[in-house]
């Protein structure tokens, strides 16, 4: 009784995997595995983000629904052996803290021309932000900028 329960359990298995295994309609790419709710199509391995910004999945045909984790990682390499080493360094590495601007000091502060804020000396962003200059905070205040955070300088 067990075997013929494992048996028909493989055998809906079987069935399952193969419905997962269908063909692409016609006029869809060869390469395609999906279609798109906006009526693109998707050529990826998997199901899992396919017609991601494409409205999601209308029609699946590909070969597997998803991979399970285990088999992901055995199947794929990793992103670090499969890129050049600069590349995977960089693509996970965090940026490096932006120097600061030249010309700063006691008395001065870095005002971001941009958002009207003005950073004092030790702040995370003095110096820092793409746009800006040092100014006394005297200077800054008059020409309506505010603190960061409403905190003015010590």
């Amino acid at each position: 009784m067990k075997a013929t329960i494992g048996i028909m359990a493989i055998a809906c298995g079987l069935a399952l995997a193969t419905a997962a295994y269908a063909a692409p309609p016609a006029g869809a790419p060869a390469d395609s595995t999906g279609l798109c709710n906006d009526g693109s199509y998707y050529t990826g391995a998997t199901k899992k983000g396919a017609c991601k910004g494409h409205k999601g999945v209308k029609e699946w045909w590909g070969a597997k629904e998803s991979k399970p984790a285990q088999e992901t990682k055995a199947a794929e390499p990793s992103a670090a052996a499969a890129a050049p080493a600069g590349a995977a360094a960089s693509a996970h590495a965090p940026k490096p803290a932006a120097t600061a601007a030249a010309g700063g000091g006691a008395g001065k502060v870095w005002v971001n021309t941009e958002s009207k804020v003005y950073h004092c000396q030790g702040d995370r962003w003095y110096g820092k932000t793409k746009q800006g200059e040092y100014m006394t905070e005297a200077d800054a205040t008059s020409k309506g900028y505010r603190a960061s955070q409403g905190k003015a300088c010590k």
